[in-house]
This record gives C-alpha cells, structure tokens and sequence, in this order.
C-alpha cells in the first residue's frame, strides 16, 4: 500500500471532474453532498417535523396535546391519523411556515474552516431550500465584519463567538445588542511556531516572543493567554500579542514579522505546507469541545425578521448535522477550497477536517476530532469568556454573567430549531468543561475568575 502523502495530488481546482458532469471536482463533491443530504436520515429530519407540525395543527394547545400523546403514545397517536389524513396534506401542512420578511441576505465570512457549516450551506443549496437568496460575502477581517454589522451592511455573520458578547456590552466598540445562535465550530485551532523555534518548545521559554491572534474578542485571544499564564508569563508584558487578520498570518510568519500565532485553520495547516512553521500544540489539547467561532445576528434582526431567521438557523443547522459526520469531510475539503470559499489547496483543507495531517516536525498525525462542528451554543460557554474578559481587563467591575450569556447565546431557540429538525437537542445549560487541567464550574465564575495567579480582574 501507498504511504499517506499529506501533500500528494493536490490537483488544479478548475480541472473538470472523473464522470465529465461537472465543471470541477468541487462541483462534483457538492453534488455528491446534496444527493446525501437529501437521504434517509435526512428524510426522517423532514418527517419529524411534518409530525410535529400535524400535532400542533390538531392540537394548538400544549396541555391538551401532550395529555392526548401520553394517553395513547406516540405512535398510536399518529398510525391512527394517518390513516385518514393523506402524507401529501401532511407535507403541506408542515411546510405552512410563515413568510419569509426578507429573502435576499447578505452573510459575512472570514476565510477559514471554522466557517464551513456557513459556508457548505450556499454551494450544497441549503440556504435556496428554505427560500433565501444568500450571498455569502469574504471579509478581510474581524473588525470589519463587526463594523459591517454595526452598520447593518450584512443581515447575519460569522463571528468569533465571544465578539456578539463584547458588542453588546459596548467593548471595542458602541453597544448594540447581538446575538449567537449557533456555534459554528469546536476545536479546530492551534498554536503554529516559525521553524526556528523546533527547540523551544516550552512557554516558558517564550519571554519576549511576538505572536498574532485574529482578534482581541477572540477565543485565540483568551486561549494563548491562558496557556502562557499557566507557564509563569504574564501575556501583557512577557509577550507581545498583535492582531493579524488570519490570512496573512502565514506571511508574517514567512517574514520574521511573529514567532507564531494560536490561529485558525487552514492557516496552521497552511503554515507546514508552506515549510515555513510547525504546528506545537492543538487547542483541542487545552480544551478540548472549545467554541471558537458562531453564526449569529443583530436582536433587531432577529424582532424584525423573525421567519427569515428561523429559516437561516434550518439551513446552518443542516449543514452542520452534516459537517459533524466523518465520512463527509473529504467532500466537504472539495467544496469550501475553492476561491470563493477558502482559497486554499484541497489537500490542506482536507488535512485539517479529516484529522490525519503533517505535523511540520517529520510525523503524520491523526486525530479525527481535530475540528468539529457541535452547533450547541452553551451558556456556560459564554460565561467562561466573560471571566477571560474580566480577567484581562476588557471589561471593568462586576459582571452578571448569566444574564449576559443568556440574553447573547440563544441556547433555547438552537434546541427548538434542532427538535423541529428531527435532531435530539441536549439537556441542560451550563455543563462545567475542563481546560488545562482545571474544572471550570458556571456556578462559580466569579471565584474561577479570580483565582488565577497572573491577570488582571
């Protein structure tokens, strides 16, 4: 058998495909997805709902519907009103969703596999499905996206998911209210060092290193920061942190501008094909489930516009229901590569979303969960960035962090919009998450937060 060659066949996208029916091998594999989106599971996503829709029909009363299921089950309850009510009438009845306020939407993106549920959406017609016509518009970066939503230039983004939390209590910028609804990937980042740096490994040898982080209000942001903190380093004076839009990254790299970056992907994979970094550590292996970045939008978006929105949060869930599954993500690497998408070399993309990657330290890794795409926006996760927050000194005084994380992450509407999905939503809303070792517990985020030897709160 060939040995794995993470660099090998990395074809030009714009040859057309092996069954000559498409235009390139990215429109091939986004066909593909679309015939598998449309399968048996996820017909059985469609008929939960057309379920669901028919018992709010027959019984617009919660009581006396769920006193109507337990007496007879579930089961029971719909073999018998099928039986005289024809699928087609069921199809229909499901499919009475309220009109949509507005079709034609404009949805900002960074260029990175943190997007792909977004972004997977547009090719594979998820988006087209739910009777939205969405451009999906690349950004150069973080603070322009938030100015563009500020100046309601795009009716929905991909945001660094602690960025709608710093909006709406005025950090870095006016306070407007916004709003995540879904996370739009876990994992999926890591800590790429310049080659010269291969002996020193240990943080605490990094006094004096400059490194780039997409964002402040980013979890690379508060990840690096915490890392070094817990090797002895203050990040505010032992280190220079600097904003670097992600895609230049690898330049800056490549120019001895930055000793490393915690960014995200491609661009720590792209960094090893480049030969010009290594990858040191996986976030994954700090925190592993961590959020990263979300989908989200302006309250007065969602007020104004709330059946545009809910046919938004369908469309990146779906895609997201498909993203989480392995055997999915060589097609997906075709689909999102190309320019309009990521730019990037497939074989890089797929490295990054199959798990099974060069290190740039002469090792084939695989770690299948090296990027995820879990949607759930947790509270708790919330919570955790606003003690980052504090704890660095973004904000200032007391902060009453659940009332924030439960007005911002829209954990209720996700779990809704999952079940009508025909998807189990879990239970519950502030789980505790292990990083580094330590046990963070939302139920006490104000002692967590200063318990910390370095920092500022």
């Amino acid at each position: 058998m060939t040995p794995f060659d993470p660099y090998d066949a990395d074809r030009p996208l714009t040859m057309r495909c092996t069954c000559g029916a498409h235009a390139s091998p990215a429109d091939h594999a986004a066909a593909e997805l679309r015939t598998r989106s449309e399968s048996a599971e996820f017909q059985a996503y469609s008929d939960n709902f057309i379920e669901a829709a028919l018992m709010k029909a027959l019984f617009p009363q919660d009581a006396v519907r769920r006193r109507f299921l337990r007496a007879v089950g579930r089961n029971t309850a719909m073999a018998a009103i099928g039986s005289v009510l024809p699928l087609a009438s069921l199809q229909a009845m499901a499919q009475d969703k309220g009109a949509l306020e507005k079709k034609a939407l404009k949805i900002g993106f960074i260029p990175i596999t943190c997007a792909t549920p977004l972004i997977m959406a547009h090719p594979l017609g998820f988006y087209e499905k739910q009777g939205l016509d969405v451009q999906v518009v690349k950004t150069a970066g973080w603070a322009l996206i938030r100015d563009k939503m500020l100046n309601k230039e795009y009716d929905a983004t991909h945001f660094l998911s602690p960025m709608p939390l710093a909006i709406s209590l005025g950090a870095g910028s006016n306070a407007v209210p916004m709003n995540v609804a879904t996370i739009q990937n876990t994992n999926g980042q890591a800590i790429t060092l310049a080659m010269k740096h291969k002996d020193r490994r240990n943080p605490k040898d990094w006094k004096g290193f400059k490194f780039a982080v997409p964002f402040e209000f980013s979890m690379h942001n508060f990840l690096l920061r915490y890392y070094v903190a817990e090797s002895g380093l203050d990040p505010d004076r032992d280190i220079q942190i600097r904003v670097v839009p992600p895609p230049e990254m690898v330049a800056n790299l490549r120019a001895g501008n930055i000793d490393g970056y915690l960014g995200p992907d491609p661009f720590n994979q792209r960094a090893v094909y480049e030969e010009v970094g290594f990858l040191h550590i996986l976030t994954k292996d700090l925190w592993n489930g961590h959020p990263c970045c979300a989908f989200g939008t302006s309250t007065e978006f969602i007020q104004q516009h709330p059946n545009t929105f809910a046919a938004l949060y369908r469309a990146v869930l779906t895609a997201a229901a498909m993203a989480r599954k392995a055997e999915n993500r060589e097609l997906i690497a075709k689909v999102i590569s190309p320019a309009a998408y990521l730019n990037q070399p497939e074989t890089v993309v797929a490295q990054v979303l199959t798990g099974k990657f060069a290190d740039g330290l002469g090792s084939v890794k695989n770690v299948p969960d090296r990027a995820d795409f879990d949607p759930i926006p947790w509270q708790s996760m919330a919570v955790w960035m606003l003690t980052q927050m504090q704890r660095w000194g973004y904000v200032k005084g007391d902060v009453n962090y659940k009332q924030i994380a439960e007005k911002v992450f829209l954990l209720t509407d996700a779990k809704k919009t999952m079940a009508q999905l025909g998807m189990t939503p879990p239970e519950g809303a502030y789980p505790k998450f292990t990083i580094m070792g330590k046990v963070f517990d939302p139920e006490k985020a104000k002692a967590y937060s200063k318990s910390f030897a370095v920092g500022h709160a």
